[in-house]
């Protein structure tokens, strides 16, 4: 393994463990989801570069839906901003009407 990719695999593993243990605030998981989708995005992106074929199809549809995921997670929070007046996620009851 290359150290690029080394890089990128501690970054998604570090990212995650953010996502696990600091999901209190909903901003904060977006942006361990956003940093997780960036790192598969550069990972897959090496990948490509260094294999013979010329497929670079896969890093752009991850891109797209991380660029998707992100717009969805912001009207998420400002939806529930509104509604709630809070982003906390422990206070967020979604069963709720």
């Amino acid at each position: 393994m290359t150290p690029t990719n080394l890089m990128f695999t501690c970054s998604f593993i570090i990212f995650a463990i953010g996502l696990t243990f600091h999901h209190t605030h909903l901003l904060s998981a977006l942006l361990c989801l956003e940093g997780m989708m960036l790192s598969v995005f550069m990972l897959l992106t090496m990948w490509s570069l260094n294999s013979n074929t010329s497929s670079f199809i896969l890093p752009l549809t991850v891109l797209t839906l991380s660029a998707c995921e992100a717009g969805i997670g912001l009207a998420l929070l400002i939806a529930s901003a509104r509604t709630h007046n809070t982003t906390n996620l422990k206070n967020l009851n979604l069963l709720q009407c």
